[in-house]
């Protein structure tokens, strides 16, 4: 049986909306500034902008594991919104939320997924705890690496 999983990160960066924006939506350079994306790969180019375009990613955190899944661009509105569809070893959507306030980018990414490897659902009873903590560590780790590439202050994540 599928465990689900819903997960809530929200950064403050001191940088322009409109360069997190970009960072977070051009997903194939993950790679080169988030700690944890092993490798993006553009599938299907979609239309003119990118909604419907599948990317498939290969993540790697702390725990002695990989996951690799695609995703679907379904819904874009320029440095507000970004949405999309994951399928694969994870399946589920995920939420890009952007708002700027003097100076600092607030961010929110939304992220409801259930997972498709059978050992992952066999033990969740007991691993839940630390598959939340691995994304908590992955994210700190795009947090990071977001406010590095940017040269902007990280303010906070969580």
């Amino acid at each position: 049986m599928p465990t689900n999983y819903f997960f809530i990160t929200r950064w403050q960066i001191k940088a322009p909306v409109e360069q997190v924006w970009d960072a977070i939506y051009n997903s194939l350079e993950w790679p080169t500034w988030w700690k944890g994306v092993v490798a993006a790969k553009e599938l299907e180019k979609g239309e003119e902008n990118g909604i419907n375009g599948v990317r498939e990613y290969t993540w790697k955190s702390i725990l002695p594991y990989k996951l690799h899944f695609n995703s679907r661009l379904t819904e874009r509105e320029d440095h507000i919104r970004l949405h999309g569809v994951a399928f694969g070893e994870l399946q589920g959507e995920g939420t890009w939320h952007f708002f700027e306030k003097d100076g600092i980018t607030y961010l929110q990414y939304d992220w409801r997924v259930f997972t498709n490897k059978k050992w992952m659902n066999a033990f969740s009873f007991l691993l839940k705890p630390l598959f939340k903590y691995n994304h908590d560590v992955v994210m700190k780790w795009g947090a990071k690496g977001l406010a590095k590439k940017l040269n902007a202050e990280l303010i906070s994540y969580k």
